[in-house]
């Protein structure tokens, strides 16, 4: 594996780990970076196949539902359909007829990468007030000493540690299907990816798995080995779905990576791809699905 490859990755995971950390406007400024990079990526690959999508319109208010996320979660669920609302009405006043794919390529920037991705501030956010110690909602552990024994886990803001952990299963499924896949796949998954294997995207869940239960029994969540399967095996899913989808974006516009933003790792949109369906996911299995486990 190229250095430079190495380098970037764990560049990016101290950077994203020090975000998530922090968490408050901090972690939301970070995930608008990542979104608005991202959305450049995506309409790039769009604009290959002859579109021409309402991009800057898109983005706008794909900021603007991150910042109310971070506000107001209650009024974020109003901002998908008003914005869907606002990039119609741009490409129906633009000189040349906007078409079908125009409106669906730019309604699907919207949802695939900024409204997707908001659900990270959802979940980071979870417990997080009572906790926060720094300006700008932060927050900063005031001792370390014994932050990562078993007791401390709740002292720690929810969504801190549930964010944590998905993290960490999302890694641990990606690395167990690329080293599984490379050395011992031999069973394509699909087309669309021809270089993922079976045999790596079963490892990859069942990394996910076992990561998922681990955390759940240190957490402390109700029914841990039942919670830990559960969270896990959606976790490996979403990420493996997630990962299908870009790969899908790509082959129909015809280039390898989405860019060249990070050395050795392609895109923003190549390296992110497995967290685009997962925040979502575990945000609603968190704050629906668990407090139903708990009275099981």
């Amino acid at each position: 594996m190229p250095w430079s490859r190495i380098i970037s990755g764990i560049v990016a995971i101290a950077l994203a780990l020090v975000a998530t950390l922090l968490g408050g406007w901090y972690f939301t400024i970070a995930i608008a970076i990542v979104v608005f990079l991202g959305q450049e990526e995506y309409f790039n690959l769009v604009r290959a196949r002859g579109i021409v999508p309402a991009a800057k319109t898109t983005m706008f208010v794909s900021q603007a539902l991150l910042v109310i996320c971070n506000l107001n979660q209650t009024l974020a669920d109003a901002i998908m359909p008003i914005a869907g609302t606002l990039i119609c009405f741009y490409l129906l006043f633009q000189p040349k007829m906007a078409t079908i794919a125009d409106i669906s390529a730019s309604i699907m920037g919207l949802f695939y990468v900024g409204y997707l991705s908001s659900y990270w501030v959802r979940l980071r956010t979870l417990g997080s007030l009572a906790h926060s110690n720094l300006p700008f909602g932060g927050y900063w552990p005031t001792d370390w000493t014994n932050i990562l024994q078993e007791k401390s886990f709740a002292s720690l803001p929810q969504g801190l540690t549930l964010t944590v952990l998905t993290f960490l299963c999302i890694w641990a499924a990606d690395i167990g299907a690329y080293v599984i896949g490379k050395f011992f796949g031999k069973t394509p998954l699909s087309d669309i990816s021809p270089k993922k294997t079976v045999e790596g995207a079963v490892f990859g869940i069942a990394a996910s798995i076992v990561v998922a239960i681990a955390g759940a029994y240190y957490l402390h969540l109700p029914q841990f080995l039942f919670t830990g399967v559960a969270l896990g095996l959606l976790i490996g899913i979403a990420s493996l779905l997630g990962d299908l989808t870009e790969s899908m974006l790509k082959r129909d516009a015809g280039v390898k990576d989405s860019g060249q933003l990070i050395p050795g790792h392609g895109g923003i949109l190549d390296r992110t791809d497995s967290y685009i369906f997962t925040a979502p996911l575990v945000y609603y299995f968190v704050t629906l699905l668990l407090p139903l486990i708990a009275n099981i």
